[in-house]
């Protein structure tokens, strides 16, 4: 039987998958390579761009691809330790798991699927000021992070309670 933490990380993580996936097809399907198409003024744009680095373009030259891969599969190892290791009821720190994953999975899918990178295409900022351009993946790993760091830091500020002493008969 599947606890409500499973379900949940299961559900998330297949969920963002599956519309990272989806989003990335339709962006290769629809947009000119590096073809701004204006959706809220300049403000966001869906600009198809390939990635074949990491965050932010960071690259390890020629190898980049399968150094990247072999990162990943590491982060997913690690992220599979830490939901094991997750409390039953916490149901939070599990859906940011779920988040960093499911993207983790998002962009290794890209990344295993073609030689030209990962498929980035939501294109934020204003004029020329522009943000690095970005996907459903990245947003879902970004959220993760932040709201697991979130956690993690209230998790450490709170006061560690000491456990009540039971009488002989059970009671305190």
């Amino acid at each position: 039987m599947l606890t409500h933490k499973t379900k949940l990380f299961l559900s998330l993580v297949c969920l963002l998958v599956l519309t990272d996936c989806t989003t990335k097809q339709l962006a290769v399907l629809h947009l000119p390579p590096e073809e701004p198409r204006e959706m809220i003024g300049s403000a966001l744009r869906f600009t198809l761009v390939y990635n074949p680095g990491a965050a932010m373009s960071l690259s390890f030259g020629p190898s980049s691809r399968w150094a990247f891969t072999a990162l990943a599969l590491l982060a997913l190892t690690v992220l599979g330790y830490l939901y094991r290791n997750t409390q039953v009821g916490d149901l939070r720190q599990a859906a940011a798991l779920a988040l960093v994953c499911g993207g983790a999975i998002g962009n290794l899918v890209d990344r295993l699927r073609s030689p030209l990178g990962v498929v980035d295409f939501i294109d934020v900022g204003v004029g020329n000021h522009r943000f690095w351009t970005f996907n459903v993946a990245d947003m879902a790993i970004t959220l993760g992070v932040v709201l697991l760091g979130v956690l993690l830091l209230r998790r450490d500020r709170l006061p560690e309670r000491e456990p009540e002493r039971l009488g002989p008969l059970g009671a305190p």
